[in-house]
């Protein structure tokens, strides 16, 4: 085609050559500067020039809104990028691609900023449950639930956990303030749970902010607020322990109760100084008759064997085999005693006591001294980790150093409690099914 410079009239008056799909036309003014007419009649003024040994070719626009100046002004300044080496075609991709991207990331941004505590605390449960204890895993559905859910022993629904009323606020939203103000309302209700709740919920926190998505938003911990820890107070320990004369009135209290396998667990519990869960979780195969001794689930050391002293032996023999727990409940979900506190609750009022589950654990460190057991032995019964270098790294203790002393231990109880039992009869294991609720 002949260049010649561009006139509105010249522009209007360009047409597709017969029998070609489209013909160009060249500015004879701006070099690269051409307009690109189709067979169709539509327009378009255009940029080709050489770059790099290559015909680069691109639309500039439509003569209906772009003038013939202004088409001239954008052809020379793509000529004066693709003279220093420049690609322009590369440069609009580039400018794309950052739109884009400030576009995505605008709407990850917003969407982030929608995330509730509740949404992010559903996603840290999954991703944590693996390393958690059941417990701990339970403390951490417990203290986030709406409530209003049937109970499973009562006709009354469940309570809201302390962090119900924080679930619906956006992670954005959680500040040291409004925390702080959640203390408030929390302390005057449940200072206990609420405190557990402050402690797990700043463990949270730090997992947001090592979060790829949440650590955007998640720029400082909330839940370490100074004013919410003492708003909510600290802990104060508790010193339940039975005396050496309350022995006989809680024994008494607790044989009285109606259901055989919270009796024996509660007697049971005391005489082996266990945590509650492990002793609850027993099973059957833990549990070894011959050689009189029992494994249990420690969270310190993975398993322990323990002593299977006489009078707990006679217990365990005792029980009914429903299920592979010792202390079986056909009514549990799990299959094991659930929350055998209520009836400890009402034997120990009986007896006129204000003993908790844990409190019989600490009476059986307690006891041990009037045996004058070695502190390392009662602690090795308990599951305790060793304390000291020498515990640690040097003292073996075999099963049958642990026996003497806590068949010791259950005969000085038995004893005060005024309980006659002869410790050399071999207890009779019943093997058949029986029926029975918890």
């Amino acid at each position: 085609m002949k260049r010649g410079n561009f006139t509105a009239d010249k522009v209007a008056g360009f047409k597709c050559q017969t029998g070609k799909k489209q013909s160009i036309y060249w500015d004879g003014k701006t070099p690269g500067l051409g307009l690109r007419v189709t067979a169709a009649g539509s327009k378009a003024f255009i940029f080709e020039t050489r770059l790099n040994g290559q015909t680069i070719r691109m639309t500039i626009g439509d003569p209906r809104t772009w003038g013939i100046g202004k088409a001239q002004k954008e052809a020379t300044r793509l000529k004066g990028m693709t003279d220093q080496g420049v690609d322009p075609r590369q440069v609009i991709a580039d400018a794309i691609a950052a739109k884009e991207d400030a576009a995505t990331a605008k709407r990850e941004q917003e969407a982030r900023e929608q995330v509730t505590l509740g949404i992010a605390w559903s996603e840290y449960v999954t991703a944590r449950k693996s390393l958690w204890s059941p417990i701990h895993l339970l403390d951490h559905k417990k203290i986030i639930q709406a409530g209003g859910e049937k109970r499973t022993r009562s006709h009354k629904l469940t309570e809201p956990g302390p962090l119900a009323s924080l679930a619906s606020i956006r992670l954005v939203e959680l500040t040291p303030e409004r925390v702080t103000e959640w203390a408030k309302n929390e302390a005057m209700k449940r200072p206990t749970r609420a405190r557990l709740a402050l402690r797990l919920l700043r463990a949270f926190l730090f997992w947001c902010a090592r979060h790829p998505t949440y650590k955007a938003i998640i720029t400082s911990n909330a839940a370490q607020s100074k004013d919410a820890r003492e708003i909510l107070g600290k802990p104060k320990a508790k010193h339940d322990v039975l005396q050496r004369e309350q022995l006989s009135a809680w024994f008494n209290a607790v044989k009285q109760i109606g259901n055989p396998v919270i009796s024996a667990y509660l007697q049971a519990l005391l005489l082996t100084g266990a945590r509650r869960n492990e002793l609850a979780a027993l099973k059957w195969q833990d549990v070894d008759f011959q050689w009189n001794s029992l494994t249990m689930h420690d969270k310190v050391e993975g398993l322990r064997v323990i002593p299977l002293t006489p009078y707990v032996a006679q217990l365990l023999a005792g029980l009914p085999r429903r299920n592979e727990f010792v202390f079986s409940s056909p009514t549990a979900a799990k299959g094991c005693i659930h929350d055998p506190s209520i009836a400890h609750r009402k034997a120990c009022a009986v007896a006129g006591l204000d003993m908790t589950l844990h409190g019989l654990r600490r009476s059986f460190a307690t006891l041990c001294e009037w045996t004058e057991t070695p502190a390392g032995i009662s602690a090795q019964i308990q599951g305790h980790a060793p304390q000291g270098v020498r515990e640690q790294n040097y003292i073996r203790r075999p099963l049958d150093l642990l026996r003497m002393w806590h068949v010791k231990i259950e005969a000085w109880i038995l004893e005060q409690a005024g309980i006659e039992f002869d410790a050399m009869a071999k207890p009779c294991v019943l093997s058949l099914v029986a029926g029975g609720a918890e």
